[in-house]
């Protein structure tokens, strides 16, 4: 089924100890979760790679009779426009100094990605879950402004590890026009538990 576009993406911190989402001053938001918008000019590209791999050939009686199972791994080459510097900073794991400064943790946060797109017809959504995972970015390119600006996105890698819930793989894929979707059951196990009540933040 064919899809189009790239709607939104949704991050959350995760909690090693507990897989819980991280919420208020510590988290993303009072409630964990930031979800691309058009104040902060939205996501420009999540290039999914690594969805699926091909298992080493097994032979005999002079033939192919099998493949080795393999498990999925992707990693995501995210691009947004304007990423908050704090929310940047968190989920690199970036730490303060309290005086402006900071500096690469050696001990990356745990991430939840979502990378929303959407069916021809506009009419569903579907969504490419990673519940663990880390993000890196892996250099700048700064530039002089020439006639006019010369702009450098936030372009990070996300690396997905595997979740015991999903077989050990490392991406679930949802689709909103299943007859029992509910967003709200996605980003609860997705994130960590996640909820938009009160409560909660």
């Amino acid at each position: 089924m064919a899809q189009v576009g790239l709607k939104h993406t949704y991050l959350a911190l995760i909690d090693k100890e507990t897989g819980k989402i991280i919420t208020g001053d510590a988290g993303l938001s009072a409630d964990g979760l930031y979800t691309s918008n058009s104040r902060d000019l939205g996501t420009v590209s999540a290039n999914i790679t690594n969805i699926a791999t091909a298992g080493a050939a097994q032979y005999g009686d002079n033939g192919q009779v099998d493949t080795l199972k393999s498990k999925s791994f992707p990693s995501v080459a995210g691009v947004w426009n304007n990423l908050p510097f704090d929310i940047k900073s968190k989920i690199l794991g970036r730490e303060s100094d309290g005086k402006g400064g900071y500096v690469q943790s050696m001990d990356l946060p745990r991430v939840a990605l979502l990378v929303e797109s959407e069916s021809l017809d506009r009419k569903n959504s579907f969504f490419y879950a990673f519940s663990n995972g880390q993000v890196i970015e892996t250099g700048v390119n700064v530039q002089t402004d020439t006639n006019t600006e010369v702009r450098q996105n936030d372009t990070l890698t996300y690396q997905s590890f595997g979740d015991d819930r999903w077989n050990g793989q490392g991406i679930k894929i949802f689709y909103s026009g299943d007859e029992g979707f509910k967003k709200e059951d996605m980003l609860a196990e997705v994130m960590g538990g996640y909820s938009a009540t009160p409560s909660n933040a």
